[in-house]
């Protein structure tokens, strides 16, 4: 079997500004960086008279395995699926971080012949604005420990700094630290700590604005701490909001691609619906929608993770009402969630190729809880299942039979993985019906008046399977603060694992009856979320024994190899 990079190589690219013009984007509208990318202007989808024309699908999946279950392949697939029955369809996916590229999973240009290419510039820097997002994160970092070793004129309290700087690696020891060692010279000793970028508040803003003057604005209500009288500090306070913004001015048009059968690709801001609010950006998918009849939107993890916040926090700043909803699900990881199986050394078990229709049946109540939580939100959702060469009829069969069960308004066989557009046009065809029946009625779970704390429980009774929710000392102190200084009316974005419906791994399936624990909370006051940390994930990955950069190299023409 070809590896992607392979498959990817053998695609003949078109020059982009010929798609992008097919698609009705004008040459002015480009910036082009070299023959196949380019940024196209975001002031696009505001400058378009009338509302966007496009019917606006979101795909999301059931709890994945850390292998992926094919979620992004399914973005770029049901895209070129739609075009195949005659849709004018583009996507929207967000940029890879090089922490999974050079980690466990590898790239995330999606795969087999459903991809995003050029893949290797896909998954290797792009365009430049996880580093533009880094650099402005961190230029607000080097300023607050400025300012507090220069006669602190705005009175920080050092020990309520929350701001923390950011890379975008997968670096374990970079978690918790102390600055400013070796002298006054250095600054003052601070314990701190990084987080991979896509978790940088910076990259949510991004993902998060209308345009660069909304940026602008966001950037300057960053809150990084208190003042002594405990009064917040802002990234205004410092004077260093308008540099991040001049650091961002390019970074807020989203980078234009094509998939390997020619369709448009609109990619921006970054991935981590574990850790972040998991999104492409509310700019690109405005600026794609007005340029054709679907577009397709994807959304991090299992949709109790990034679909729960394309709902709750980025459709509710955007405006965009979503008309259906593809939820991906494999067999291979219903097999995972019937608890029969463990990961060994990393790897997912062998087993699981083998036909076993009990694990199919236990498993399925996670796919049967992750299709009645979108419909909670009024959605509806036609379910693919991403057929792998080991799947049976029978055990295909049960998980149709299943998910319509659940209330999914179809459930088909996808192959856009093996045959690109033509392997999804049953799938192509469902999302046209459901998008087209006038189902949706969507609504947010919870109110925005409703206190922190409460909306919270309300996503861990409905979405998660809690029975209780505890919510530590320091996090509900930060709730009260937060709404005495007039955040409260902010939704959440929790922080949780992505390999469970609840915040242990290890509890598949449904779970149910669990204390859901809230340990912290820290406010996104430009983003426009308050970020809710459960159980003990953490905001900077970390290396295992086999990383996947033991396999990239470049050979004697300089080009890119060992990518996946």
């Amino acid at each position: 079997m070809r590896s992607d990079l392979e498959i990817a190589r053998d695609i003949q690219l078109r020059p982009i500004g010929e798609i992008a013009s097919a698609y009705g984007i004008p040459d002015d509208a480009l910036e082009p960086y070299g023959r196949y990318m380019a940024k196209v202007d975001h002031r696009l989808g505001t400058k378009a008279e009338g509302p966007a024309r496009g019917k606006y699908v979101m795909v999301t999946a059931i709890t994945p395995t850390p292998a992926g279950e094919g979620k992004t392949v399914h973005t770029v697939g049901l895209s070129l699926a739609l075009n195949k029955i005659g849709k004018k369809a583009a996507c929207a996916i967000r940029q890879p971080s090089m922490g999974p590229v050079f980690g466990i999973k590898g790239g995330a240009a999606g795969g087999g012949f459903s991809q995003v290419v050029p893949m290797e510039d896909f998954n290797l820097h792009l365009t430049g604005d996880f580093h533009a997002a880094a650099a402005a994160n961190n230029l607000l970092s080097a300023a607050i420990d400025a300012s507090i070793l220069l006669d602190n004129p705005l009175e920080i309290d050092p020990f309520t700094v929350t701001w923390r700087r950011v890379v975008d690696c997968n670096d374990r020891v970079l978690r918790q630290i102390v600055t400013g060692l070796g002298g006054k010279a250095n600054g003052v000793p601070m314990e701190t700590g990084f987080d991979i970028t896509s978790a940088s508040e910076v990259m949510a803003i991004l993902g998060m604005s209308d345009d660069l003057a909304d940026v602008r604005r966001r950037l300057g209500r960053i809150v990084i701490g208190q003042n002594r009288k405990g009064e917040p500090v802002t990234a205004d306070d410092l004077e260093c909001a308008g540099a991040m913004a001049a650091i961002l001015r390019r970074a807020i048009d989203p980078t234009i691609m094509q998939t390997t059968e020619g369709t448009l690709a609109f990619v921006h801001t970054g991935p981590f619906a574990n850790i972040a609010h998991g999104n492409s950006s509310i700019v690109a998918d405005r600026v794609a929608a007005h340029h054709v009849d679907y577009l397709v939107t994807e959304a991090g993890f299992g949709a109790d993770m990034g679909a729960e916040k394309f709902f709750d926090i980025k459709c509710r700043a955007s405006g965009m009402r979503p008309d259906a909803v593809l939820l991906v699900a494999t067999i291979r990881a219903l097999k995972m969630h019937s608890g029969q199986f463990a990961m060994v050394g990393g790897k997912l078990p062998p087993e699981l190729s083998d036909e076993n229709v009990e694990a199919v049946r236990l498993g399925c109540s996670n796919l049967e809880a992750q299709v009645k939580n979108v419909r909670k939100f009024g959605v509806p959702v036609v379910v693919a299942i991403n057929r792998f060469p080991t799947d049976t009829a029978a055990e295909i069969a049960l998980v149709q039979e299943r998910a319509l069960a659940a209330g999914a308004r179809a459930a088909e066989i996808s192959e856009v993985h093996g045959k690109g557009g033509a392997g999804g046009e049953a799938i192509a065809r469902a999302i046209v019906a459901a998008a087209e029946s006038g189902e949706a009625d969507f609504s947010p779970l919870y109110p925005d008046d409703m206190l922190l704390a409460d909306k919270v429980k309300r996503l861990a009774h409905e979405l998660y399977g809690a029975e209780t929710v505890e919510i530590a000392p320091a996090a509900a102190k930060t709730f009260a603060t937060l709404e005495a200084q007039g955040y409260g009316h902010l939704p959440v974005c929790v922080a949780k694992t992505q390999y469970s419906l609840s915040h242990d791994a290890s509890l598949k399936g449904a779970p149910r009856g669990f204390a859901f624990p809230v340990r912290e909370a820290r406010l996104a006051a430009g983003a426009g979320f308050v970020v809710v940390y459960a159980g003990t994930v953490m905001t900077m990955p970390g290396l295992g024994r086999t990383p996947a950069y033991k396999q990239v190299d470049i050979d004697e023409n300089g080009e890119v190899i060992g990518l996946f």
